[in-house]
């Protein structure tokens, strides 16, 4: 900033997303949103899903963890940085916000430690984060259900009639059952999402987005004690005891950064600490996505739908609708596809052959880059195939982690570009399910808003408005989550009243980038048929074949 730009002007806001494999920080101008620098800090030990780090200890399937310490490290890393490539002064910055993958939880003693560093509790598994993509709690989250219907607990239909095995509840309900001794060890039961709050400002309070999707906060309470005790009679005081703390609205002041965090960041003591959020719901007010009808897809790893609506309605296979949970006032509703751009990852790295490395890398194109090239030049259904987009099971509509991938029409002459584009159009069909969802239960989608790392590819955006058949905007940011976060923080100051305030002047977004082709819209339509024929007999209990294989697997690992 020059000497002579007014001080109003020089007020700044940081954002932090933490992210599944790094967080990043930026720095945003309060004034108009303009991002002035950004900083990314990887986690030492990523994500932990084969052995423990510090014992070596193998873990059992389906299991993903995290190590806190590199939580703390993106603050002490990432936003010195931030602020040094912003080229702006410490002082100008009048507050801090974050957002996180949820639900990401960990256990903690009554201070906030996380048990995993404790020195006997090291080789514990349970002792440490477990990440959203943790999987291993399906059986679990399986007697949630049941028990819930079995009662007619009447928040269950706010979750589209499942609880995830990712949420806090299934989650909590296995550390009890598989390590009863950490269980009663541990204090506190927290979102990763409050517990990096509580070390920036020193104060533990739960934010309305996570105790809504992902620990079953509904019209004022939890889950009743006598529910809990059918579960299992160790469980009845798991809110109470290990769950309850204050709750905070979206955008509001958590507390003033501590000494010590401002010692990490470099940041002024005592500047608000704007209350948590999860990574994809923060990214609406970036997107300027906060009206009803707008859903913001966030495509990465995983695909997290959220949308805002003046109504409530009970939808089939939702992560959840909460009250408030996306911005005070609406009735906010989650949905989500667990494996996106992991599906194509994974294609990349496994089942691609080194004479396309070869040619993309002379070309100086990435795999990624080249298949979509390649895949492109093909009429829709020129291929012969057809996949389902569960290789991370399913997180809607069905609510089965135990689900999994399948690609059907292979032939010896099938090309990889040709497999890996039936991947990118299985997750557009996958979405187009959820916004079919949304529409039969009354409500209503106009607009799909793409943020995240996917929207860079082109044809991948075309073919989801083709596919979805509505006009397709884009963030205008590549550092969505941690804009929204920003946005967030300026509210929490008191920059602006509100998020819809804040949004309105900090947002960004590029109206309908894409706009459906009706000749290609009509061929998708043909394979998406063929789609939902699939997606009902392997997902609704036609062919229990996926997860036999799931058993058998298991067994062999055993």
């Amino acid at each position: 900033m020059t000497q002579g730009t007014p001080a109003e002007d020089r007020r700044v806001v940081i954002g932090v997303d933490y992210g599944t494999l790094s967080g990043r920080a930026v720095v945003v101008r309060v004034a108009d949103g303009v991002e002035l620098g950004s900083a990314v800090h990887e986690y030492t030990h990523g994500v932990v899903e084969d052995a423990l780090p510090a014992t070596g200890k193998r873990l059992p399937p389906d299991w993903a963890l995290q190590v806190p310490s590199d939580y703390v490290d993106v603050l002490k890393d990432a936003v010195p940085k931030a602020i040094a490539a912003s080229g702006v002064s410490p002082d100008d910055v009048i507050g801090i916000a974050t957002d996180f993958t949820a639900c990401t939880v960990l256990p903690t003693t009554a201070d906030g430690t996380p048990l995993c560093e404790l020195d006997d509790l090291r080789g514990r598994p349970h002792a440490y984060v477990k990440l959203w993509k943790h999987h291993a709690a399906q059986g679990q989250a399986d007697r949630v259900n049941a028990l819930a219907h079995e009662r007619g607990e009447p928040w269950i239909n706010r979750y589209g009639g499942k609880l995830s095995s990712e949420w806090e509840l299934a989650k909590g309900l296995q550390l009890l059952e598989e390590d009863p001794e950490v269980y009663e060890r541990m204090a506190h039961w927290v979102e990763a999402a409050d517990w990096i709050i509580w070390q920036l400002c020193g104060t533990y309070v739960r934010n309305a987005c996570t105790a809504g999707y992902k620990a079953v906060y509904q019209d004022g309470s939890y889950p009743s004690r006598e529910f809990l005790a059918a579960l299992d009679e160790r469980f009845v005081d798991f809110f109470e005891a290990k769950v309850d703390q204050p709750l905070a609205p979206l955008g509001a002041r958590a507390g003033g950064l501590t000494e010590q965090a401002a010692g990490w960041t470099g940041l002024p003591a005592g500047i608000p600490v704007a209350v948590g959020n999860v990574d994809a719901h923060v990214t609406a007010p970036a997107a300027k996505a906060v009206d009803p009808g707008q859903m913001l897809a966030v495509m990465g790893t995983s695909t997290c739908h959220v949308m805002n609506s003046d109504a409530l309605g009970e939808i089939p296979g939702m992560c959840g609708v909460v009250r408030d949970g996306i911005t005070p006032g609406l009735w906010g509703y989650e949905a989500g596809q667990s494996g996106v751009g992991d599906i194509f990852a994974w294609f990349v790295r496994s089942s691609v052959p080194q004479s396309y490395a070869a040619a993309a890398a002379e070309r100086g194109l990435d795999l990624h880059q080249y298949l979509t090239e390649l895949a492109a030049q093909q009429a829709v259904g020129e291929h012969g195939l057809v996949a389902l987009d569960w290789h991370s099971g399913n997180r809607s509509v069905l609510v089965d982690h135990e689900l999994s991938g399948l690609v059907v029409g292979l032939t010896l002459g099938t090309k990889p570009e040709e497999v890996y584009r039936a991947l990118l159009e299985s997750t557009a069909f996958g979405t187009r399910k959820i916004i079919e969802s949304f529409e039969a239960a009354g409500v209503p989608v106009t607009e799909l808003v793409v943020a995240g790392g996917l929207l860079k590819n082109a044809f991948l955006m075309q073919m989801y408005a083709d596919v979805t058949r509505r006009p397709l905007s884009l963030l205008g940011s590549a550092q969505g989550p941690a804009l929204g976060s920003a946005i967030h923080a300026a509210v929490a100051a008191g920059a602006y009243p509100d998020i819809h305030a804040a949004a309105q002047v900090m947002g960004r977004k590029e109206e309908a980038a894409y706009v459906p082709d009706e000749e290609r819209a009509q061929a998708y339509d043909a394979l998406y048929a063929e789609y939902s024929r699939l997606h009902d007999y392997f997902g609704r209990g036609e062919n229990e074949v996926m997860h036999r294989l799931r058993d058998i697997k298991r067994k062999a690992r055993a």
